[in-house]
C-alpha cells in the first residue's frame, strides 16, 4: 500500500544543512529570522522557552522534539526570558554552544538543526504538513536526532546518502507521532482521519486515474457533499485541488529525474496528451515542463558553489 506520508517526506529530498548542541544557563535569548529552511530541535534536558511568532510561547522540556518545517521568526530562551542587555552565545571547548551565564551547569542543553529540502515543489509539499510539530516523550525521536548530528560532524563514505536517509525517517517519525494531536489543517491531520484517509492513499496509489469527487466520496464512505467539506477542512485545500498538486509533484520530480518523454510523463500523472499536459503544467507552474527542467537544472549548477547565507540572529542575556 502507498503511504502519502513516505511519499511527500521522500519527494522533499531532505538534506542536512547542520546541527550542533546548544545549552543554556541563568537568563538567555535568542531570536532568529529565517527565510523558510526547516528547523528541529531536541531537548536533552532541562527546560527552555521558544516562541515561534503568531503562536503561543512553548515551554519545552527534556525529551520534547520540535519540527517546524518552514522557519521564520522565532525565539528561544531560558524559561523566564530575561529583559537586560545582549550576549552573543559562548563556544566551549566540547564544542557546545552556551548562552547566558558561562560558569556553572547548564539549564537545558539541546540538538538543534537545519535542513534543506532540495525538491522543486517544496513550497507545495511543505504546506501539507503542520506549521509546527511539538512531540513530547518519544525516545525514538531524540535517538535520531543523535544519530543525525554524530554523522553530520564526521566525514565518512556515504555521508550525504546516510543523512538523507536518517532525515526521511526522523520526519516520518516527527509527523507520525504529531498525527493523532495535531489538529492543524494538512496532510497530517487528514490522514489522522480513517475514511478521508482512504480517498488520499488512492490519489496516490492511483495518480493517473481520472477521479472525480463522487468517485473519492465514495472511497470514504461519505456523501459527495460531506466529503468535499471534510476534505477541504481537514486538508486545507479542496479534493480535486490536492489533486493536482500531488500530480505536479510528481511530474516535477520525473522531469527532473527519470529520463522519459513529456508524453510518458502526462501518462504517468493522468493527461491524455503531452499538449493537454503541458498546458496544465505551464498555467500550474508558470513555464512549460521543458523551459521547467533547463531553468531548475541551470539554478542547481549556480546553485552548487554557493553557501546558504547564515540567519540573522540577535542575541540578550544577564
Amino acid at each position: 500500500m502507498i503511504d502519502p506520508l513516505a511519499e511527500v517526506v521522500t519527494l522533499l529530498q531532505p538534506g542536512a544543512l547542520f546541527s550542533k548542541v546548544a545549552s543554556g544557563a541563568g537568563r538567555w535569548s535568542v531570536r532568529r529570522s529565517e527565510a523558510g529552511r526547516p528547523f528541529y530541535c531536541a531537548v536533552l534536558e532541562g527546560t527552555g522557552r521558544l516562541a515561534v511568532d503568531g503562536r503561543p510561547p512553548l515551554l519545552l522540556e527534556a525529551g520534547d522534539f520540535v519540527l517546524i518545517p518552514a522557519a521564520f521568526d522565532f525565539t528561544a530562551s531560558s524559561r523566564e526570558p530575561p529583559t537586560g542587555n545582549r550576549k552573543s552565545p559562548h563556544a566551549m571547548r566540547d564544542g557546545e554552544t552556551r548562552h547566558g551565564r558561562l560558569t556553572g551547569p547548564a539549564d537545558v542543553r539541546m540538538i538543534i538543526g537545519y535542513c534543506t529540502f532540495a525538491s522543486p515543489d517544496a513550497s507545495l509539499l511543505v504546506s501539507l504538513l503542520p506549521q509546527l510539530v511539538h512531540v513530547r516523550g518519544v525516545a525514538r525521536l531524540s535517538a535520531l536526532v543523535q544519530l543525525v548530528a554524530d554523522e553530520s560532524r564526521a566525514q565518512r563514505p556515504a555521508r550525504a546518502v546516510v543523512l538523507a536517509r536518517l532525515l526521511e525517517v526522523l520526519l516520518i517519525e516527527a509527523l507520525r507521532s504529531a498525527s493523532t494531536t495535531s489538529t492543524q489543517p494538512g496532510l497530517v491531520h487528514g490522514l489522522a482521519d480513517d475514511q478521508l484517509a482512504a480517498a488520499i492513499r488512492i490519489m496516490h496509489e492511483h495518480p493517473a486515474k481520472p477521479w472525480t469527487v463522487a468517485q473519492l466520496a465514495r472511497s470514504a464512505a461519505l456523501s459527495r457533499s460531506a466529503f468535499f467539506d471534510r476534505f477541504t477542512r481537514t486538508v486545507g485545500v479542496a479534493p480535486m485541488t490536492y489533486l493536482l498538486g500531488w500530480r505536479m509533484a510528481l511530474a516535477k520530480d520525473l522531469i527532473l529525474r527519470a529520463p522519459i518523454s513529456v508524453g510518458e510523463v502526462a501518462r504517468r500523472v493522468g493527461y491524455s496528451s503531452a499538449s493537454t499536459f503541458s498546458v496544465a503544467f505551464t498555467r500550474y507552474v508558470g513555464e512549460p515542463p521543458t523551459t521547467f527542467a533547463r531553468n531548475t537544472n541551470a539554478r542547481a549548477v549556480a546553485d552548487s558553489g554557493v553557501k546558504a547565507r547564515p540567519s540573522r540572529a540577535q542575541y540578550t542575556g544577564s
